[in-house]
């Protein structure tokens, strides 16, 4: 694909525009490399400030440069690559956002269920006979979610939730990187949420 020229631009954009055309034309992995280099903390910042949570920070970081990277081809010198690029991200941090509020619970806090006896809640507060039936129920439900995942999602939930290992453990037990670790769990996490969805929806 050719990207054409850019009359009036900035150093930056100039420099932005051969790494681009380096990927694209000769699958340069040292231009792929320089452009995360460039711009993986100030968007990592950005999504920060967005979601308030540096691990939803950090996954929607690696899925922005993977999607931009899937589509470069589809990248015009009309704008500058950072404008593209945080614009891949935003969108993505949005649509991120929505569906976890749209979740109907938090996973995480769904697998506090798994521990507790269900005799009290967090703060020693007894609970009424028809609390304790819906927390079990609860618990019973997300068994069955966990089983419905894919062998390896399934495995991650069961290291991080059910054996607390921590993310470096789990990184060490699965020989992967913590950021796929981390990746996997949340899209883990969110394959659970729909499913129970749509467990909800169907009662």
């Amino acid at each position: 694909m050719e990207i054409k020229a850019m009359n009036s631009t900035t150093d930056k954009a100039k420099r932005d525009l051969l790494l681009v055309r380096a990927a694209l034309d000769d699958g340069s992995q040292q231009a792929y490399s320089d452009l995360m280099r460039f711009y993986r903390d100030p968007l990592y910042f950005t999504m920060l400030k967005m979601t308030k949570n540096p691990y939803d920070a950090e996954d929607l970081t690696i899925e922005a440069f993977g999607k931009a990277f899937k589509n470069l081809e589809k990248y015009t010198s009309d704008f500058a690559f950072s404008t593209w690029l945080f614009k891949i991200a935003i969108n993505n941090c949005i649509d991120y956002m929505r569906r976890k509020n749209a979740a109907p619970q938090c996973v995480d806090e769904d697998f506090v269920v798994f521990e507790n006896t269900c005799d009290s809640d967090n703060s020693g507060h007894s609970l009424s006979q028809e609390e304790n039936y819906m927390r079990k129920e609860r618990a019973q439900m997300m068994h069955w979610a966990v089983d419905q995942l894919r062998p390896k999602y399934r495995t991650l939930i069961e290291l991080r939730y059910f054996q607390e290992l921590s993310y470096e453990e789990i990184a060490q037990t699965l020989n992967i990187s913590m950021n796929n670790v981390k990746i996997q769990l949340f899209r883990a996490k969110y394959m659970l949420s729909a499913i129970m969805e749509k467990v909800k929806y169907a009662i």
